[in-house]
């Protein structure tokens, strides 16, 4: 049975392409916003004093502050630089999940092919990040410590890499279908009451998906970056 979802509005977007329409909604919101905060921010000592109010720039604060302490836990001082990555990750992750949460809209992370397109994503930049850092001494580090290992380490460790896309793809978009699926269930059956108690759940789960992908996305461009390979 298919749900009626507001985008289907748009000319043009069919059923099958929903989440697309969704992702670039949530994409030019986030660009809207980023305009917003940077306007907000001001100039000289204005920049850099913080927000004395509930404001854009006292949210884009909050966010930086957390997404900062959660990198320097995960990679120290060194993954600061990659801070705007690690923010970006988690807010478009984030705001897609809440577009879940909104009645008569879908979340574009419930479909595997937008959460297996950030994991791809995050699987590019991180190996990217690692050959920038290190050059070709980085594929040294899919052979293992020892060299006559090697032969062994390097299909696992290949293996290993190739799966981690497809693995941040599948947790995210199974855990946002369960949490849809079950709230869409509890509004049918209790449409007043009873729904605000998996709203409240819905919101959670919503941002502990995001901050599990935000994490495993930091933990990898940390082993990518570091200097104890």
């Amino acid at each position: 049975m298919e749900h009626f979802n507001w985008t289907q509005l748009i000319p043009g977007v069919g059923h099958h392409y929903i989440h697309v329409a969704t992702a670039a909604c949530v994409t030019l919101l986030l660009i809207l916003f980023s305009l917003a905060a940077r306007a907000s921010l001001g100039k000289g000592e204005k920049a850099i004093t913080p927000a004395g109010r509930f404001s854009i720039k006292g949210i884009c604060e909050v966010l930086v502050e957390f997404i900062m302490g959660l990198s320097d836990m995960v990679a120290g001082e060194e993954g600061r630089k990659f801070i705007p990555l690690f923010c970006a990750i988690f807010i478009f992750v984030f705001v897609n999940n809440l577009f879940g949460l909104l009645p008569g809209m879908t979340p574009a992370t419930d479909n595997l092919n937008t959460t297996l397109a950030v994991g791809l994503f995050t699987f590019i930049v991180y190996n990217f990040m690692g050959l920038k850092e290190h050059g070709l001494p980085y594929l040294k580090h899919f052979m293992g410590p020892v060299i006559w290992l090697a032969w062994l380490m390097l299909p696992i460790e290949l293996i290993s890499h190739a799966v981690r896309p497809m693995s941040l793809g599948l947790r995210l978009a199974g855990n946002m279908t369960g949490d849809h699926t079950v709230l869409g269930i509890f509004l049918d059956l209790v449409p007043i009451g009873i729904p605000v108690v998996f709203y409240m759940l819905g919101l959670f789960v919503c941002f502990v998906q995001a901050f599990v992908f935000t994490l495993l996305s930091m933990v990898y461009v940390s082993m990518a970056t570091a200097h104890d390979h």
